[in-house]
């Protein structure tokens, strides 16, 4: 009923002369109609949409085609989501580079958003999406957490600052514990080893977390954040920045207030163009989500609030609206950093002192891991100039940034460090764009480094039918680019000595059912890591999703990947001559998330790999099979739970999982061997303010009377950890 509505609307819209009142009138009845189809409610008047929490853990895992690693900062973009959750999009003065950002609306779907908007002006509410081409409900049930719709000036007649500060909302406090039950090597007292007292760790096990945060959209965000690791120390000492806690992070942004739309005290994250020199927690890179994570948006300047200790600048940014088209952004960074200090044994050297590298785990537990600490000051300083024209369809911007260390970057002399950056002195400057021309989006960002090295990502993506869409992406990073806070679309881990072309689908040919599938080829020109000569791979993904109904998706996912390394031989020796060879890995997922009933929703996954080095070598296998169960007793008491078996012949071969944790928190262990992985989670609501978390997670290995290594060495074949969090809502 709601499409004939609308197709009505439209004639009468084509055919006659009629007035502004009168198609209102007639919008605002298919808005009514909308809404009594969406809600189960009986309708009898029009409703205000209450926004539910969004599915973290579900979107996470559809975003992403499979963990691999534990080093990716899932927890980054898990808190960017969940801060688009806390301050929604608005929908009627968004522009297309922040519903970009969103990552769940293709090009097209945005285009139409914003023709829907200059046609008939703001929306009325969030069930208007219906009407739009190209928005179906699965995809407005998506992205419903993280927008809003919002007709006035939410901030004028909410008083001053600290008055809006003191009467938000969204005003929480929290304070997480989490620990190991069973006592690891690190803990144990020292012993002598060769006249020697061998190393442990200096702190007790726990691991505690302190959050405060208060933001509203569009208008400011406050926030506070302390961690003390596991193994870690609390002191005070003033003279060597440490607060108590090891870690403390602290942020105040403003925005909108007139021609300064953005400032930043604190630490902050900054994004621009393809994020080749500016990158924040905004990169997908290769996903299930085969077209919208590709390009990246122009978000400029965030509040940054996470636990990642590395991946923040800390200083001051501001953004200021120069002319209706045009917006400049400064900022200056100033922070010390861990690294490995070395003196010059050679009195003939160019430097006294120099370090070989940054340290970027976070960690202070030990001796040594608190020599490190904090020993390299780093000062940063840039800004970018960005251009938007009246139709928004052509974006331009440069972005320059200067990078300078205290003390001269020294790596080790291997072959493949030959064009790794070395010194003082970093300035590296960029050309980034984005044009919307019909169907295409076309992007890309051109940058150099100071030591001549160019790097360069391009792609389009193109709506070729309702339900046809596809992605090209070019790039080339050259082996001397330094890009040390870039994160473009790649291969590596960064955007250094990489080529590559990457192929994108994705097609609806019915309702309910969606396929999608990538191709990328890429080679490196210079040596890696492990990699003793120029070498190449490429990788394809193949998804096939059925979703039966809103709270259901059935998908079946493989994987092929080929990838260059150096064999070694069974004994684990080298061969003399490094020869690369390709490394084949093809795994299998297959996931099914139902709602059998409100109360109850239920996820199973069976995944699988297998891996081979070389031809002649046997292939080694891993799989897990997971049954997940969550089910809302009451609306005070949610209960999660996980059974898992694993099975993988080696640690090349472990299997990642993603795991559902308490708030805030991300769980992707590595399970390798044989055994089962479980865990429990109580989330229980005490009231309006206070809810609680409690989760308990374990691992029980066959075979084995050992866990882990060094310091995290355990002895037995189990390994459990308890964690609990209070949140507080002011």
């Amino acid at each position: 009923m709601s499409k004939s509505l609308f197709r009505i609307t439209k004639g009468v819209s084509r055919q006659a002369k009629v007035s502004p009142a009168f198609k209102r009138s007639l919008w605002s009845l298919l808005f009514l109609t909308v809404n009594c189809s969406l809600l189960t409610a009986p309708c009898a008047h029009a409703q205000d949409y209450v926004r539910r929490p969004p599915d973290l853990d579900r979107l996470t895992q559809e975003l992403f085609a499979e963990i691999e690693s534990d080093q990716v900062p899932y927890e980054d973009l898990y808190e960017t989501l969940l801060q688009y959750y806390q301050t929604p999009v608005n929908l009627n003065t968004a522009t297309r580079e922040e519903l970009r950002s969103l990552l769940l609306l293709s090009e097209n779907q945005i285009s139409q958003l914003l023709r829907h908007r200059e046609a008939h002006g703001d929306l009325l509410s969030v069930y208007e999406l219906q009407s739009i081409e190209g928005f179906d409900l699965r995809l407005i049930h998506r992205v419903l957490p993280f927008v809003a719709v919002i007709t006035t000036d939410p901030n004028a007649t909410r008083g001053g600052l600290w008055q809006r500060i003191a009467h938000e909302e969204n005003n929480a406090f929290y304070l997480r514990y989490e620990r190991v039950l069973q006592q690891r090597k690190g803990y144990t007292p020292p012993t002598l080893y060769q006249g020697r007292l061998t190393t442990r760790y200096l702190g007790s096990p726990d691991k505690m977390v302190l959050r405060y945060r208060v933001s509203h959209t569009k208008d400011f965000s406050l926030g506070l954040v302390a961690e003390k690791d596991a193994g870690e120390e609390l002191r005070w000492r003033p003279s060597n920045g440490q607060y108590g806690a090891d870690y403390v992070s602290a942020h105040f942004v403003l925005y909108e207030r007139g021609k300064l739309k953005t400032l930043a005290l604190g630490d902050y994250q900054l994004q621009f163009g393809q994020g080749l020199l500016l990158s924040s927690g905004l990169g997908v890179g290769k996903g299930a989500e085969t077209i919208t994570t590709l390009r990246r948006s122009s978000v400029g300047v965030r509040a940054y609030s996470s636990l990642l200790e590395n991946s923040f600048f800390r200083g001051g940014a501001a953004t200021y609206q120069l002319t209706p088209r045009v917006q400049a952004t400064a900022f200056v960074s100033y922070k010390k950093v861990d690294a490995n200090l070395q003196q010059t044994q050679d009195s003939l050297a160019q430097f006294d002192e120099f370090f070989t590298g940054l340290q970027l785990t976070g960690f202070h537990r030990t001796p040594s891991e608190l020599a490190n600490r904090q020993q390299l000051q780093e000062t940063v300083a840039g800004g970018n100039l960005g251009y938007t024209s009246r139709s928004g369809n052509l974006a331009l911007g440069f972005t320059g940034l200067a990078t300078h260390f205290d003390t001269p970057l020294l790596k080790r002399p291997e072959p493949y460090n030959r064009f790794e950056f070395s010194g003082r002195d970093n300035l590296a400057l960029g050309l980034h764009y984005s044009y919307v021309w019909r169907n295409l989006l076309l992007f890309g960002e051109t940058a150099r480094s100071s030591s001549g090295g160019l790097g360069t990502v391009n792609g389009v993506l193109a709506s070729l039918g309702p339900t046809v869409d596809a992605a090209v992406l070019m790039r080339h990073y050259d082996a001397d680019f330094h890009s040390i806070y870039g994160n473009a679309f790649a291969e590596n881990t960064r955007s250094i000595n990489e080529t590559g072309v990457y192929l994108g689908l994705k097609v609806r040919p019915v309702p309910r059912w969606e396929v999608a599938a990538y191709y990328d080829q890429f080679r490196f020109p210079w040596l890696r890591y492990r990699v003793g000569a120029p070498s190449a791979g490429h990788d394809a993904l193949l998804r096939l999703s059925f979703t039966p109904n809103r709270g259901s998706i059935l998908y079946v996912q493989l994987r092929q990947r080929t990838k260059d390394r150096d064999f070694r031989d069974p004994n684990g020796s080298v061969r003399p001559m490094p020869l690369p060879t390709p490394q084949q890995r093809r795994s299998l997922l297959v996931y099914y998330n139902t709602n059998p009933t409100p109360q109850l929703e239920l996820r199973t996954r069976v995944q699988a790999s297998q891996l081979r080095d070389d031809e002649p070598q046997p292939w080694r296998r891993g799989y897990v099979l997971a049954q997940d169960v969550s089910y809302q007793l009451s609306r005070y008491l949610k209960l999660t739970g996980r059974y898992a078996l694993f099975d993988a012949d080696d640690y090349d071969s472990r299997q990642y999982v993603y795991e559902q944790d308490i708030l805030l928190a991300v769980s992707v262990p590595a399970l390798y061997g044989q055994g089962t992985r479980a865990y429990a989670i109580a989330e229980v609501r005490l009231g309006r303010h206070l809810t609680l978390w409690l989760r308990y997670a374990e691992t029980r290995y066959r075979h084995q009377n050992v866990i882990g290594s060094g310091l995290e060495e355990i002895t037995g074949s189990l390994r459990s950890e308890v964690k609990a969090q209070m949140r507080y809502k002011f």
